[in-house]
């Protein structure tokens, strides 16, 4: 056994992770079950189309992943990077200017398209609300009842609050925690204007930061292992064997970075977990469904991305104005929904058809189709709900993942932001005492 760390995952936590330790010269390696790297944010390949599990957006507050990003080598244009935007064809224009804090959220305000002065003065209200009390809320206060509260025009809830609110936690305003609500606008649209940019990324999801996070290990001792499924951690006197592990090596320090429902099951094997798993076990789930649709070059979008109402899907991404083919459209839809109910082809009809509603034109056929749904893309931003922290009852044994403490939602940012932290948890435990004088 030397001090090579093992990390089961590979993922954005994981492989956030494994970079962190590989840059202070600790070896690792990583055990991945699947051939595609990233997890629940990875690249999809059917019939010569290459499409991501879901569509995701940074935005500029989120910075441990773009620090990851510089350290690893991507380039930052492989962003389209955009002024905070809230875009519906024929009813919503808001943007920010490029400007100073808070002139830039003020200004978009004023300029606004499709909102009246009652609906600028009750954001201005909620603004005011939230900076007065320093962002800090009862942890059992929803969104909704935040909205309540600073007497929020219906239209405002409508077509902004309701639609951040689901971007940012997808959760719906009723369910969604304030708290986590209220620390995003706060390090978002309350910052300035380069920390409230959207981020959208040109490259699938595989490319942007797994793929170059592995080239990374691989001139620094790190090894991965795809392919590779571990199925139990099975701890000894003197650190910890891994099932699955064909090397069958003892570690001292592992990291479990695989998605809740996966890391639940291995906690359990150690013998030692069983109240830490029951709480992942117990984390609520929503889903996301993406419904992609090739209608052509001669189709786009007025924007990049644009906000949805009369339908299913809430956002719908021009693909072809960021890089992919011309005339692909991702068309989001967050949350639980009577969509559920509905076939992949009646889905896909519904999708195109509030399309050409919300663009008041018709549209051609698509040539091509794919519906993606992860069942439990990210756990329910819930008021009061209780994420467990890194560190488990087995020394030695840590955590990484969107779904841990975080004063996020479960994003990428706190996914990554959750690898480096086992990072520095491992790092710590492996330095020397300090010297008793």
């Amino acid at each position: 056994m030397d001090d090579t760390v093992a990390i089961i995952g590979a993922g954005y936590a994981g492989l956030a992770c494994a970079v962190e330790l590989a840059s202070r010269g600790i070896p690792v390696t990583v055990f991945e079950h699947s051939h595609v790297l990233g997890g629940r944010a990875r690249v999809v390949m059917k019939d010569g189309w290459r499409v991501d599990n879901g569509q995701h957006i940074l935005i500029g507050a989120y910075t441990e992943l773009a620090r990851l990003l510089r350290m690893t080598g991507v380039s930052p244009k492989v962003f389209e990077r955009l002024p905070f935007t809230l875009h519906s064809p024929g009813r919503l224009h808001l943007q920010a200017a490029r400007l100073p804090a808070p002139l830039h959220l003020a200004v978009g305000l004023l300029r606004a398209s499709g909102l009246d002065w009652a609906d600028r003065r009750a954001m201005f209200r909620l603004m005011a609300h939230l900076k007065k009390i320093r962002f800090r809320l009862d942890p059992g206060q929803s969104v909704a009842h935040l909205l309540a509260q600073t007497e929020q025009t219906g239209r405002l809830v409508r077509w902004v609050w309701e639609p951040l609110c689901i971007a940012a936690l997808n959760t719906p305003p009723t369910q969604a925690s304030a708290q986590v609500f209220a620390n995003v606008l706060r390090d978002s649209v309350a910052a300035g204007a380069a920390a409230s940019e959207l981020l959208i990324p040109r490259t699938d999801l595989s490319e942007l930061f797994p793929v170059q996070a592995a080239r990374y290990l691989a001139v620094r001792r790190g090894k991965m292992r795809t392919g590779t499924r571990i199925d139990a951690i099975c701890p000894q006197p003197d650190g910890m064997k891994l099932e699955g592990d064909p090397a069958g090596r003892m570690y001292r320090h592992v990291v479990l970075a695989c998605a809740p429902y996966h890391a639940a099951p291995l906690l359990r094997t150690t013998g030692s977990c069983e109240r830490l798993a029951r709480q992942v076990d117990e984390l609520p789930h929503e889903p996301i469904t993406t419904v992609y649709l090739a209608l052509g070059a001669q189709v786009h979008l007025p924007h990049p991305m644009i906000a949805l109402f009369d339908g299913p899907a809430q956002w719908a991404f021009d693909r072809g104005q960021l890089g992919s083919e011309p005339g692909l459209f991702a068309c989001v839809i967050s949350t639980h929904g009577p969509h559920e109910a509905l076939s992949r082809e009646d889905l896909e009809i519904e999708v195109h058809q509030q399309l050409e509603r919300e663009l008041g034109r018709r549209l051609p056929p698509p040539h091509w189709t794919r519906t993606i749904t992860e069942k439990r893309a990210t756990i329910a931003c819930r008021p009061g709900l209780m994420r467990p922290g890194p560190r488990t009852p087995v020394n030695g044994l840590w955590l990484a993942g969107d779904y841990l403490e975080s004063p996020y939602p479960a994003t990428l940012e706190s996914a990554v932001r959750s690898g480096t932290a086992a990072a520095s948890g491992i790092r710590n435990s492996m330095a020397p005492p300090p010297a008793i004088p």
